[in-house]
């Protein structure tokens, strides 16, 4: 079994530094992964790091050298971890992280040093982070597409919003300002929690006195089951609408009862049994939880697994293609990838088909997701 180099949240103060030295050429890829596994939500950067059991240890002939650092979900700590990255390790390519603040962070990173970065949660890539990052969470906007479809199809008018008080928070209210408003939804009430918080009490208790008749969660990892919870406890009987960052059985562990009925976005790897053979993600998405699931259990798969898994599903594309023209190890090389990501078309991967361009950096469409419900503690394909 492939070790891992480990290591907690790191010290709180990122490294200011000036400059990063030239690389040498090397006869292995490095790859700095910053991910999340500790703090409230472990229950993302956990599993992605787990997927790092069942992907190539190399590649086009060449190892891999794959170096995993906690930040704690604190975007400070991924900074230091992505530079570490830069000015110890030489990385070819960065990862990270698992949510979105310490996300942006490490994609400011590898934007000025110049190095390929997967994000690993949905955040927005700004002009200044455009050249160098791609995402490969499904972008909000095609997720929340079709919850608001869904809404609309079952006659529902206005939604209450409780989402966390950050960037993914935002990404999700501002989604559905833009198109689930242009669709004739309307707002009844918003509601903010930040991601330690054990108790929403006081948000719920204004969502179920304004009585809209959706309410939309715009959360991730197990803390989304934190108002699903409240809302059954407090009576609230309309439909609650999750996004695909909580997407994982561990929301219907901690949701319990109350997870009955929840309208969740997901990518397809949280359900590749039901998808036609011609699905170009069915074959990725059956392997990753076939294996995770000898290893981890029954029902263990998570869609945060499918993020560091299909990074290398993506990856087995385009390091052949850029090894025809560089070696590891050098600013070519990582100029090469980042023209093989945009040059490759159709990489297909548990969560989606990707096709980059220079102004989509997330290169998925609508064969990206699917939507379920949960029945019987289970989930189910959403009718």
């Amino acid at each position: 079994m492939r070790k891992f180099h480990l290591s907690a949240a790191i010290a709180a103060a990122a490294l200011a530094l000036p400059a990063y030295p030239a690389a040498a050429q090397t006869s292995e890829i490095t790859i700095g992964i910053t991910t999340t596994t500790t703090g409230p939500a472990a229950a993302l950067g956990i599993p992605e790091r787990n997927a790092l059991e069942f992907v190539p240890k190399e590649i086009g002939g060449v190892p891999l050298k794959i170096i995993v650092l906690d930040d704690g979900g604190d975007p400070t700590n991924a900074t230091t971890n992505a530079r570490r990255f830069v000015t110890e390790s030489k990385a070819d390519i960065i990862m990270g992280s698992a949510t979105t603040p310490p996300t942006i962070a490490v994609s400011n990173v590898a934007n000025e040093a110049g190095i390929p970065h997967f994000g690993l949660a949905p955040f927005p890539v700004t002009p200044e982070r455009a050249k160098w990052s791609v995402v490969m969470p499904q972008p909000v906007p095609i997720m929340g597409k079709v919850l608001y479809e869904h809404m609309k199809a079952h006659n529902i008018k206005t939604v209450g919003y409780i989402g966390y008080s950050d960037s993914y928070g935002d990404l999700w209210f501002n989604d559905f300002k833009a198109q689930g408003v242009a669709m004739g939804l309307t707002l009844a009430d918003e509601e903010r929690f930040a991601r330690p918080d054990t108790s929403v009490t006081g948000q719920v208790l204004k969502l179920v006195a304004a009585n809209p008749d959706a309410i939309l969660v715009g959360a991730s990892g197990t803390a989304a089951a934190l108002p699903q919870s409240a809302l059954r406890e407090r009576g609230y009987k309309g439909l609650i609408y999750q996004t695909h960052g909580a997407a994982s059985m561990d929301f219907i562990r901690i949701a319990g009862p109350s997870a009955e009925g929840v309208i969740m976005a997901s990518g397809p790897v949280m359900s590749p049994e039901t998808q036609p053979d011609s699905a170009l993600t069915k074959k990725p998405g059956l392997a990753l939880d076939t294996a995770y699931e000898a290893k981890y259990g029954p029902n263990s798969r998570s869609q945060f697994a499918g993020h560091s898994y299909d990074a290398f599903e993506v990856l087995k594309r385009v390091i052949p293609v850029a090894l025809k023209t560089a070696k590891p190890g050098t600013p070519e090389f990582r100029e090469a990838i980042r023209q093989a990501l945009l040059s490759e078309r159709e990489i297909a991967a548990s969560q989606g088909v990707y096709n980059w361009t220079e102004k989509d950096r997330s290169g998925l469409d609508d064969r990206s997701r699917i939507i379920l419900t949960v029945k019987d503690g289970k989930y189910v394909p959403a009718m």
